[in-house]
């Protein structure tokens, strides 16, 4: 009588579909991660323009200002004289110093002239304003 070997089961891991699985996480991830903007520190809502032009890259400061009516100067909140101060101090030391105005669109309007008129005083001319 002639027996038949039965077939053994293979219970080793199977590497080709977890290499694929690997693979398709790491091109997710790196495809993610480069639409996050890392400048952004504030939830602020732009308004749109139909005209925006791009700032070129000169020593410049960035003024934030939040729908709470707080000011921030590159990241760091301030108040109104304070910014008033530093503002004037760098247009002294700097030969061309600009201003990029970051405003909440439901921040009320007086408020961004204010800033613009310490800008102003500062003897700085080269004020912009951020738009989407």
């Amino acid at each position: 009588m002639i027996f038949r070997k039965e077939a053994e089961e293979d219970y080793g891991l199977q590497l080709t579909p977890l290499i694929d699985v690997i693979f398709l996480l790491l091109i997710f991830f790196m495809v993610s991660t480069a639409f996050i903007d890392f400048t952004r520190r504030l939830d602020i809502q732009l308004p749109e323009s139909k005209s925006a032009d791009v700032v070129e890259k000169v020593k410049s400061f960035m003024i934030e200002m939040a729908e709470d009516k707080k000011v921030y100067l590159n990241g760091e909140e301030i108040t109104i004289d304070a910014l008033d101060s530093k503002l004037k101090e760098s247009s002294k030391k700097a030969t061309r110093v600009s201003v990029i105005i970051k405003a909440d669109k439901r921040l009320p309007y007086g408020n961004v002239i204010k800033v613009m008129g310490i800008v102003k005083n500062a003897k700085i001319r080269d004020i912009g304003v951020a738009v989407k």
